[in-house]
């Protein structure tokens, strides 16, 4: 059996934390059609204005929050939530390019909803994976690189026994791990550390969900896992 699993490590920093997760099983990532991404994308990115109305950057609280959880732990200087990437390439007119298609489909869910989301291949993974404080010594191959950069002692991260698979939280991702067009099975994860907008989170946990399988087919399990579930199933193996 192949488990998630979030580690009391994790829950000790950030008791009141949800990590919401779908399973999309048997899809096909390799359908394009660039223009409906590309417009997924732009509406997405005029919808994320609202999470930036305010001059001060920093001060929106969807950038706030995760300012705020990144100053619990260990931290690579200057990484920041995804989120905030995201909205800040929103804020310069800069538009988000599409990937591949589900890449494309949880950042423009990321950007409607302004809350961290991000996916990995399931079939990429070892063992279970884990979100915790990292060791230290866990291998660390980067999207755009061929260093091993590990994370530091303390840092929260997503690891399996392979070594770590998103630093700093939401950071940055592994090459290892990435979604691409060969995509089947796959794991994605939406955080929330703001308890206030925990309606707007499961909303957009049941549309990352509804949007996936639509254009993408195959079926999807959604979970919500917080400190009285902290661990769920992916795979019987």
């Amino acid at each position: 059996m192949q488990k998630f699993i979030i580690e009391d490590d994790f829950w000790s920093l950030f008791p009141n934390a949800k990590v919401g997760v779908v399973l999309s099983r048997g899809i096909n990532n390799s359908i394009r059609d660039v223009e409906v991404y590309e417009k997924m994308l732009e509406e997405a990115g005029k919808e994320a204005l609202r999470h930036i109305e305010m001059d001060d950057f920093s001060k929106n609280s969807a950038i706030f929050v995760w300012r705020e959880a990144f100053q619990k732990f260990k931290t690579k200087k200057g990484a920041r939530s995804s989120i905030e990437a995201l909205l800040k390439r929103v804020k310069n007119g800069n538009s988000i390019r599409p990937i591949n298609p589900l890449v494309d489909i949880y950042n423009s869910i990321s950007l409607r909803y302004g809350l961290p989301c991000g996916g990995e291949d399931i079939d990429s993974f070892v063992g279970n994976i884990r979100l915790t404080k990292a060791n230290g010594n866990e291998s660390f191959i980067p999207l755009g690189s061929d260093e091993n950069i590990p994370p530091y002692e303390g840092e929260i991260i997503y690891k399996d026994d392979a070594g770590a698979i998103c630093r700093c939280w939401n950071w940055r991702e592994a090459l290892r791990t990435m979604l691409t067009e060969n995509t089947k099975n796959a794991f994605l994860c939406l955080e929330l550390v703001d308890e206030t907008r925990i309606d707007e989170f499961r909303m957009a946990l049941k549309e990352l969900a509804e949007l996936g399988s639509h254009h993408l087919g195959g079926k999807a399990e959604i979970h919500v896992l917080d400190r009285n579930k902290k661990e769920i199933m992916l795979k019987n193996i």
